[in-house]
């Protein structure tokens, strides 16, 4: 799917991939859900996030967290408190440990509370979408404490582009214990 460049594609992009991520996670098994994530035998399977990530509900929570990252930023800057997108403390190069404290986190929740703070926060992003305009959106400078990307930019990479990310990480779960 092309990287959405209007307000209509980027609703619909993250509405689509959303869908298609839940209907992936009701369509697992107990096997798949049951039996814990190991990449450890694939060379190509570097990034930090291969070795992190347990299971399921540790990838729902990431995207729930990363929701409330987005919502959190637009809040405090509409409301005059400066902030940057990532946790204070981490920059972009270290944000990796930013998402192991994420993980440390939503080791007492359960999948289905995971879920559960999965769509509800879905949900309070699509409004967000919906509440700005297509040029506040796409527009670099549209809001000076975005920087010098856009909004939207950031909504894909928290939406769309993550879910994206979910069901390909999902997907070579469910490959190796089914092979």
């Amino acid at each position: 799917m092309p990287r959405p460049q209007t307000k209509a594609d980027l609703l619909k992009t993250a509405d689509t991939e959303y869908f298609k991520l839940n209907e992936m996670l009701d369509s697992l098994t107990e096997k798949e859900l049951d039996t814990p994530f190991d990449f450890s035998d694939d060379v190509k399977k570097t990034e930090a996030h291969w070795k992190r990530d347990k299971n399921v509900r540790d990838v729902v929570m990431h995207l729930y967290e990363w929701h409330q990252l987005m919502l959190k930023w637009i809040q405090n800057n509409e409301n005059g408190i400066r902030k940057p997108f990532l946790m204070e403390g981490y920059t972009w190069k270290s944000y990796g440990d930013m998402n192991q404290i994420f993980w440390k986190n939503c080791q007492n929740v359960s999948l289905e509370e995971a879920r559960e703070k999965f769509d509800a926060s879905h949900k309070e992003i699509m409004t967000r979408i919906e509440q700005l305009s297509n040029e506040e959106l796409f527009a670099k400078g549209a809001f000076d404490w975005v920087g010098t990307s856009t909004i939207g930019s950031y909504f894909i990479s928290t939406t769309s582009s993550h879910y994206a990310w979910a069901m390909k990480k999902i997907k070579a779960h469910r490959k190796k214990i089914n092979d």
